[in-house]
């Protein structure tokens, strides 16, 4: 483009690439300015089996970026999955990005499920955390667990930090293990998650920030203060909470705002508390009062106070039966059955002296009240 004389810096036509430009330059291609920089931003894709994650195939065999959903940005995968690897794929807009998520020395865990066919030796799996050598090439340490045998196939969970070429599939086939299927669940920080075969989600810019921390961006040179030049359509990104305000907000300040108004709309204050008038409050009153004492248990014979029993009770105080009595001024109670025998002298009564009938084998009453 240069050599066919189409590109112009600061309105002057250049003829060589050698030239260092900074941000305050004007440049055209074909008297039109170039897109300004675009914010960085980063996918996570739910890549199925059977697509080569390549821009283009000589085979002809279909693609990542061909399966994509339509109003994306120009992407770049981070690392490659092989054709018959399922699970997550990270995309971005950023080249520097996608360089430095790829470096191991990066250090970030990629996990993968992985069904093999073949016999499990669990002491070999542990083995492979001092790393292994296979046709002369060294693999770094692997973290190797057994989740359960199906069969003669078993399911096992695999994290590696390089992403060597088919270095999974390799370092099984030492063990005598063959993979059937491999699905990556996991890179870094980032989940696949119930993200669904097929699908995209973007990572708002907060979130991007948190997880990548100052030293990768400062590496990768992201650019979070970019203006967002394009927004992906709403099929592109299916487990998004809602739209977004602002460039700033992510899913935790739409979660905020929804609760905000749900609460809003709920108050424990009951109907017609905050109305001023006196009739009214004086019927709600009486209606609280009604519903309150249709709720309180009381025993038999007892009764609730107020004004109505009190005139009540006034007018007639011996129908009260909670009333109290003054032992001193009331009468005594008369006492039923026999009256009691008085006596007069020692061993009689009034009726003269009793005559005791002996016991068996004993002595008379009278003899006995001696």
């Amino acid at each position: 483009m240069i050599a066919a004389g189409r590109v112009a810096v600061n309105g002057r036509v250049i003829d060589s690439p050698a030239l260092n430009v900074s941000g305050s330059d004007r440049i055209e291609i074909d008297g039109a300015p170039i897109p300004e920089i675009e914010r960085t931003r980063l996918f996570l894709y739910h890549k199925p089996a059977g697509l080569v994650t390549t821009s283009r195939d000589p085979q002809g065999r279909r693609t990542v970026f061909e399966a994509l959903p339509e109003g994306l940005p120009r992407l770049v995968s981070v690392g490659r999955l092989d054709i018959n690897t399922e699970g997550l794929l990270l995309l971005t807009n950023d080249g520097g990005l996608s360089r430095v998520l790829e470096l191991p020395a990066t250090g970030w865990l990629r996990r993968y499920r992985v069904r093999v066919h073949g016999k499990v030796d669990e002491k070999a799996l542990a083995g492979l955390k001092d790393g292994v050598a296979v046709d002369g090439v060294y693999y770094g340490a692997v973290e190797a667990s057994l989740d359960r045998v199906q069969g003669t196939n078993a399911w096992l969970t695999i994290g590696l930090r390089e992403g060597k070429n088919r270095e999974v599939k390799n370092i099984l086939a030492s063990l005598g293990l063959e993979v059937t299927r491999l699905i990556r669940i996991s890179y870094g920080p980032f989940q696949l998650g119930e993200l669904a075969e097929g699908a995209v989600q973007e990572l708002r810019g907060r979130t991007l920030r948190d997880q990548l921390g100052p030293r990768l961006i400062e590496q990768s040179g992201a650019n979070f203060d970019a203006p967002l030049a394009q927004r992906p359509p709403a099929a592109a990104s299916p487990r998004q909470d809602g739209p977004s305000s602002g460039p700033q907000r992510d899913r935790h300040d739409d979660r905020r705002d929804k609760r905000e108004a749900v609460l809003s709309r709920m108050t424990t204050r009951k109907p017609g508390r905050d109305k001023p008038s006196d009739e009214k409050d004086g019927k709600r009153k009486d209606v609280e009062r009604r519903s309150r004492a249709s709720n309180v248990w009381m025993a038999p014979g007892a009764r609730p106070s107020g004004p109505k029993r009190d005139a009540e009770r006034a007018a007639n105080p011996l129908a009260d039966p909670n009333r109290r009595v003054d032992k001193k001024s009331a009468a005594p109670k008369p006492k039923s059955g026999r009256p009691k025998a008085k006596f007069t002298g020692k061993g009689g009564s009034d009726a003269g002296p009793r005559q005791g009938t002996p016991r068996k084998g004993g002595r008379p009453n009278a003899d006995r009240r001696r």
